[in-house]
């Protein structure tokens, strides 16, 4: 029964998304109705698949959708039928985005990257700020699979280093990393999805957003040393120690390297590509980038020759890596449904006014001052950043807000970065948990709490300082 369903979920989504595509291009009312059966479908066969803790979370949400619904009025087929197009864009992105990473298997770049920046890495801090930079560029090919695959490589790199200690630096970077990445990664669907709901400018959002993160990255970096003092420890000793290892197991000895070379190539490429056809053809970016990500990972296995790898990945992803994302497209399916009939009836608007009317009884506050902390607490009922972020600017998609739309996205993307790095709900810590065998509120809450204050202050110092200009 499992398998059955298995195949079925993954031929619904997978036909959901290519039917986007097409009817994105060439709109046509027939389609659209059998693209909202597809989300039916692929919903139900999602249910059948999860385990009763992962069922609840959408079941919960899809019975308040209808609840509410059925208290607007209005014909529930058709409302239903809506809502099963409200997340087709992000769906099809995130069904898609994760073949970029069959690219960075076909070579050891990032083991390269750390053999080659070897200089700039000498030093605990700077150390923990490469690894906090490097964890978001690898972001931008594998989403949240960055935590587990730096923390895999970090984690051999310094094989010998398991005291708390350790465990402490190297899991901040990366799970601070990733967080960060929600900024301005325009691969990551939830900050993407973020710029275009609320029709930001994705350039200046992107900028708006790097510039946190930098600061973020720093931020973490002073957290990480002062920790270290702390501990009364040396981490640099041992790291130049682990590097020179590195640097003989290293493919290449000169000063020029291949892969890292081929590897910022790739990165400008895949990106300058998806920025030169978006403006060419103003078409939206979350139709853009999978379908750059589809040609350009093809022309790489072509140009690598290594077309085989290619069938082998795609038999592989089909077979099983799809159905592996059950529980992703589940919650976004019937958060789409929810935010659908949020809007239908208006309650987005009431969240809005009572927010307005919360910042005019304390004078001090604004709207943007309170947004991250509806973040930080869907976090931790078990909303990852993607659904958080879906549901959020759902709500905020119809209001008028007096600010420019890149300070909300600033706003709304800081509070998925602290509910990322606290909640031992969402995703990055169970799996950085699994991998460490720390418990999520000891690397989440614990570990990150004092820095998560900080972050929080630091932005919203800039965001209100950019208000009062």
């Amino acid at each position: 029964m499992k398998g059955i369903a298995a195949k079925g979920f993954t031929f619904s989504v997978s036909a959901y998304a290519l039917l986007h595509f097409v009817t994105y291009f060439f709109y046509n009312e027939a389609l659209l109705t059998v693209l909202s059966v597809l989300g039916l479908l692929t919903l139900v066969f999602a249910l059948t698949l999860l385990s009763l803790n992962k069922l609840q979370l959408p079941v919960f949400l899809t019975t308040i959708a209808i609840a509410v619904l059925l208290f607007t009025g209005g014909s529930l087929i058709d409302d239903l039928a809506s809502g099963f197009l409200q997340m087709r864009s992000l769906i099809s992105l995130l069904l898609i985005v994760p073949i970029i990473s069959w690219v960075l298997n076909e070579e050891p770049y990032i083991d390269e990257i750390m053999s080659y920046g070897h200089n700039l890495l000498n030093e605990s801090r700077k150390f923990y700020l490469g690894v906090t930079g490097m964890t978001q560029i690898i972001s931008h090919f594998l989403l949240f699979g960055a935590v587990p695959m730096m923390y895999g490589f970090i984690d051999s790199f310094l094989k010998e280093q398991k005291s708390e200690a350790w465990e402490n630096f190297k899991g901040t970077a990366i799970l601070r990393g990733f967080a960060l990445s929600t900024l301005w990664v325009i691969s990551i669907p939830s900050f993407i999805f973020a710029v275009e709901a609320l029709g930001a400018t994705l350039w200046k959002s992107v900028v708006l957003g790097f510039a946190a993160a930098a600061g973020g990255s720093l931020l973490g970096a002073v957290f990480a040393y002062r920790q270290e003092k702390k501990g009364q420890e040396d981490f640099s000793e041992i790291l130049n120690t682990e590097i020179a290892k590195a640097m003989k197991n290293s493919r290449y000895s000169g000063k020029w390297n291949w892969d890292v070379a081929e590897f910022v190539f790739l990165f400008v490429s895949l990106f300058g590509t998806i920025f030169i056809v978006q403006a060419i053809w103003n078409i939206d970016f979350l139709v853009v980038i999978p379908l750059v990500i589809m040609a350009w990972t093809l022309l790489y296995f072509l140009a690598k020759k290594r077309m085989g790898n290619y069938v082998k990945d795609s038999k592989q992803y089909f077979s099983s890596g799809i159905s592996k994302q059950v529980q992703q497209f589940s919650i976004l399916f019937s958060a789409g449904l929810l935010i659908y009939a949020l809007n239908k009836s208006g309650a987005g608007s009431y969240v809005i006014d009572g927010m307005n009317y919360l910042t005019e009884i304390v004078p001090f506050l604004n709207i943007l001052l309170l947004l991250p902390f509806i973040l930080i607490f869907l976090g931790f009922i078990g909303l990852g950043p993607l659904p958080v972020i879906v549901l959020v600017t759902g709500i905020l998609e119809g209001a008028s807000l007096p600010y420019p739309p890149e300070l909300v996205v600033l706003a709304v993307t800081s509070g998925s970065v602290i509910s990322i790095i606290l909640s031992p709900m969402v995703m990055p810590v169970i799996i950085l948990s699994s991998m460490n065998g720390l418990s999520g509120i000891r690397n989440g809450l614990q570990f990150n709490l004092k820095y998560a204050i900080a972050f929080y202050i630091m932005i919203q110092l800039f965001i209100q300082t950019s208000i009062l200009l």
